[in-house]
C-alpha cells in the first residue's frame, strides 16, 4: 500500500481531492480511501499500485499544492538529519556574515554555485572563508543576533517528531558559531558543522579541518542509523544543495526543500511550496498531534 500526501501552502480547493482521486484512478494505482490531516490544507490518499505513476499524475497538478508520494509502510520517521542553511533558517550563513566584510555579492555567487553544484564543496568553502580574514569576530553574534531567522515550521517539526521518541542531528557545512545556537534554540539533539578559526578577535580565514561536506553528512545518517538499530526506511534527511545529495540518497524519505534543482530532480519528495510543517504532515501526523514551537 502506497499514500500520495496532498499538502496546500494555502488551502486545497473543494475539488481538489476528487481530481486527485481521478488522477490516481487514471494512472492505474486503485486509489482508496482519502483521511484529512488537517480540515483544508492537506490530505492522505491511499492507493495500491504503481508510485512512480501516480507522482507523474500528482506533482505540479495543483497549484500551490506540494505532493508527497511514498510506502505506507514505516511513513513515521524515527531518525531526521537535516540541513541547516536556507533548511532549518532563512539564509546562507556565510553569505550574510560576508556582507559585513562588504563583499556579499562576491560570496554569495560562489554559494550559489557550490549548492548547485558545479563547484568542489571543500574547495569553494576555503575560498569563501579565505576572503573574510581578517573579520572581527564579534561581527558573527551581530549577524546571528540581526540576519539569522528560524525557518517557518523548523521548532514544530524538531520538538513534535521528538516528543514522539525520533532522534534529530542538524549537519552543517556552515560554522558552529550559528549551527550551535540554532540548534539549541530548535530543539536538535546533535549538531555538527565546521569550526572558523580565531585569533586575536578577528578571523583567520581558515577552518578546522577536515571539512563538514557532502560526505560527512552521509556518514553521519549512516552512523546514527546503526547506532539506533533503524533501517533506512524509518529515517528522513532534508536539505536544499548539492552537499545534501548524498544523505538525501541514502534516506527512507530524502526531502529537497525549495530546493536546488539538482537536489529537486532525484529526492523522493520535493517541498516547493509549504514550510517545514509539510514534513509532519507527510509522516501521517495530523495538525491536532503537533507540538508548538
Amino acid at each position: 500500500m502506497f499514500i500520495a500526501t496532498l499538502i496546500a501552502s494555502d488551502r486545497l480547493e473543494a475539488g481538489d481531492l476528487s481530481s486527485a482521486q481521478d488522477k490516481l484512478r487514471d494512472a492505474g494505482c486503485s486509489p482508496g480511501e482519502a483521511v484529512m490531516l488537517e480540515t483544508g490544507r492537506a490530505v492522505d490518499l491511499t492507493f495500491a499500485t504503481t508510485p512512480d505513476a501516480a507522482r507523474s499524475a500528482l506533482e505540479g497538478a495543483f497549484a500551490g499544492v506540494d505532493v508527497v508520494v511514498q510506502p505506507a509502510a514505516n511513513r513515521e520517521k524515527k531518525l531526521l538529519v537535516a540541513d541547516m542553511d536556507s533548511t532549518m533558517i532563512t539564509v546562507e550563513c556565510i553569505d550574510e556574515l560576508a556582507d559585513y566584510a562588504g563583499i556579499k555579492a562576491q560570496i554569495a555567487e560562489v554559494t550559489e554555485a557550490a549548492m548547485r553544484g558545479e563547484l568542489d564543496f571543500a574547495e569553494a568553502l576555503d575560498a569563501r572563508v579565505a576572503l573574510l580574514k581578517g573579520l572581527g569576530a564579534d561581527a558573527i553574534d551581530r549577524c546571528l543576533a540581526e540576519r539569522v531567522r528560524l525557518m517557518p515550521g523548523a521548532r514544530m517539526l524538531i520538538q513534535t517528531m521528538k516528543a514522539r521518541g525520533a532522534a534529530t542531528i542538524l549537519v552543517s557545512g556552515g560554522f558552529t558559531r550559528f549551527a550551535q545556537p540554532v540548534g539549541a534554540q530548535i530543539g536538535f539533539d546533535r549538531v555538527i558543522a565546521n569550526e572558523l578559526l580565531i585569533e586575536a578577535d578577528a578571523l583567520t580565514g581558515t577552518v578546522t579541518k577536515p571539512i563538514v561536506d557532502s560526505s560527512t553528512k552521509e556518514t553521519t545518517l549512516l552512523n546514527a542509523m546503526a547506532e539506533l538499530g533503524l533501517p533506512a526506511s524509518a529515517t528522513m534527511a532534508v536539505g536544499d544543495g548539492a552537499n545534501d545529495l548524498a544523505m538525501i540518497k541514502q534516506a527512507g524519505l530524502g526531502v529537497a526543500y525549495h530546493a536546488k534543482p539538482i537536489v529537486a530532480a532525484v529526492a523522493g519528495a520535493r517541498i516547493d511550496h509549504g514550510d517545514l510543517t509539510a514534513l509532519l504532515y507527510a509522516q501521517g501526523i495530523a495538525r491536532a498531534e503537533w507540538i508548538e514551537g
